[in-house]
């Protein structure tokens, strides 16, 4: 046997509904069942009976009628359907225009002309999970409006100019039954982390560091507005792989691989979030999407067309690209860490002191030599390259660091 459906707390009439059907009801001659036809849609739909109570006057008394000429334009407008996806553009606007937001958001980051691609992104998306958040919540009856007491009475916060102060996207991943999974919350409170600091100051050089995570943003927006929404609100057709104009030259290939450096803020503010996830959450997808391409000569017709190759983790070729692209965003490491590490590794003699007078000895933190980095805070961070450093000369000193 099937579930048994329970009831939708969004199949009800908004006040705006409802004016318009009382002017329905005094100014035509349609039944309660053809009024009906005019506020019903497969995201809410309405009881008859409910056409019955206005008409009837047993509800709503308080709502003004609607006037003529407001009756007028509901029905030059009618039916206002978003014909991509048969959403209403008034009852769902939220849902309608979260989706349009996330399809800008793309956009304008595959735009080859636009350099302001992952700021514009960032914001864009954040506003396009904020909308189906609320979306969801409003559906399910759950109040998203800041409240606060004021003698004794709860009170709704306002903003500046009168309206009603919602939720934004923090506190709407904060709510108790949020429909986001885990890795979708952290990637999404990671670009809010990274918007706080675009908001303030300008960045640059940032669209390859964190493409991971937009990427995963996207694949992350279209799987929840699928289970919440429905699987026809996809945006599956509406976005494709983009296309370039030309390969990728040997010297292009060597300036993408070489070490470019993110502005020091949005470092400092990249590695204080990461800091705090497990490893698990580090290599979760929808934390950080990545996705190689792989250019290839194929002796089959059949594959002749087939632009990207995908590669099976566990094999040589896949598990050699999959170590690659982990080198693409370097981790960073204080002194500290790397003394801990070179202890864990059997050389517990190794200390602060010894590593200062290493590094200073090979003037490892000389510009050019990438071993580490400074970021906003003014402390220096060391790349992976250094560990390896202090690994071969701990290693050809046992004698020094080893065990007694």
């Amino acid at each position: 046997m099937g579930q048994k459906p329970r009831r939708n707390p969004a199949n009800k009439l908004d006040r705006w509904e409802i004016a318009l059907i009382k002017r329905m009801i005094a100014s035509t001659s349609l039944n309660d069942q053809d009024i009906l036809a005019y506020f019903t849609r497969p995201t809410r739909s309405i009881n008859h009976a409910r056409i019955a109570e206005i008409r009837g006057q047993t509800k709503h008394r308080s709502v003004t009628t609607a006037s003529q000429a407001e009756l007028d334009a509901f029905l030059a407008a009618w039916p206002q359907i978003d014909l991509t996806t048969g959403l209403h553009l008034r009852g769902d606007e939220l849902l309608v225009k979260a989706r349009e937001a996330m399809l800008h958001a793309v956009q304008g980051f595959n735009n080859p002309r636009a350099h302001f691609k992952s700021e514009t992104f960032i914001v864009v998306a954040v506003i396009a999970f904020t909308y189906l958040l609320h979306w969801h919540y409003r559906r399910n009856g759950v109040d998203i409006r800041y409240k606060r007491m004021v003698d004794g009475v709860e009170t709704v916060l306002k903003t500046r100019h009168g309206a009603d102060k919602h939720w934004e996207l923090e506190a709407c991943l904060d709510y108790g039954d949020c429909p986001l999974d885990g890795g979708t919350v952290t990637n999404l409170r990671f670009l809010i982390a990274i918007r706080h600091e675009i908001e303030h100051q300008l960045t640059t050089r940032i669209d390859d560091a964190i493409s991971a995570k937009l990427q995963a943003c996207c694949l992350n927006f279209n799987r929840a507005i699928k289970d919440i929404a429905g699987a026809q609100h996809g945006l599956d057709r509406d976005l494709g792989l983009a296309l370039q104009f030309s390969g990728i030259e040997r010297d292009q290939r060597d300036l993408l691989l070489s070490d470019t450096d993110m502005p020091a803020h949005i470092q400092a503010a990249h590695t204080a979030f990461e800091d705090g996830l497990t490893d698990e959450m580090m290599t979760n997808p929808r934390y950080s999407y990545r996705v190689a391409y792989i250019e290839q000569v194929v002796n089959s017709r059949g594959k002749a067309d087939q632009v990207v190759e995908f590669l099976r983790s566990g094999t040589e070729k896949g598990d050699h690209v999959r170590l690659a692209l982990k080198e693409v965003e370097k981790p960073k490491l204080k002194p500290g860490q790397i003394v801990d590490l070179m202890i864990a590794e059997g050389f517990p003699r190794f200390t602060i002191y010894h590593h200062t007078q290493l590094w200073k000895d090979a003037d490892a933190k000389a510009p050019g030599k990438a071993f580490g980095t400074t970021l906003a805070d003014g402390a220096w961070y060391w790349y992976p390259s250094w560990v390896d450093q202090v690994r071969a000369h701990v290693q050809a000193h046992p004698e020094l660091y080893g065990r007694a």
